[in-house]
């Protein structure tokens, strides 16, 4: 059973860094499982959205709205999945979820829609204020 738990979300100010960590188990990632991860948030009153995603291959993509200040990576076991945040910002302030799917997305434009993710953690909390 696939199984996705997100931690590090915190109350920080303007400017400041978090690193969320997404502990994973029910599955063997490596480079040869075809497979996507990566980061969404969800803020109030608005739709999920894609923010960092990473492949087998260790691609990774970005949202325009963090690049240069996210970095998603994982670690030398490939069980945590992370999300290094930089220069936080209030409109950083959302729910933040972890996600895998297998196989990888068929085109690289879908890798941040969440639609093509099929497991899911609870999430962790950022709030970031000014």
């Amino acid at each position: 059973q696939v199984r996705l738990v997100e931690s590090g979300g915190d109350s920080v100010q303007s400017g400041g860094s978090l690193r969320l960590s997404c502990e994973t188990s029910g599955f063997t990632y490596n480079r040869g499982t075809s497979s996507n991860m990566a980061w969404f948030r969800q803020a109030p009153g608005k739709d999920r959205e894609g923010v960092a995603a990473i492949n087998n291959d260790d691609e990774t993509t970005y949202a325009d709205s963090v690049k240069g200040r996210f970095t998603i990576s994982r670690d030398g076991t490939n069980k945590i999945l992370y999300l290094e945040m930089t220069s936080l910002k209030p409109e950083d302030t959302a729910i933040y979820y972890c996600a895998v799917r297998f196989p990888r997305v068929l085109s690289p434009e879908w890798v941040l829609r969440a639609d093509e993710y099929v497991f899911w953690g609870r999430g962790t909390q950022v709030t970031v204020s000014s």
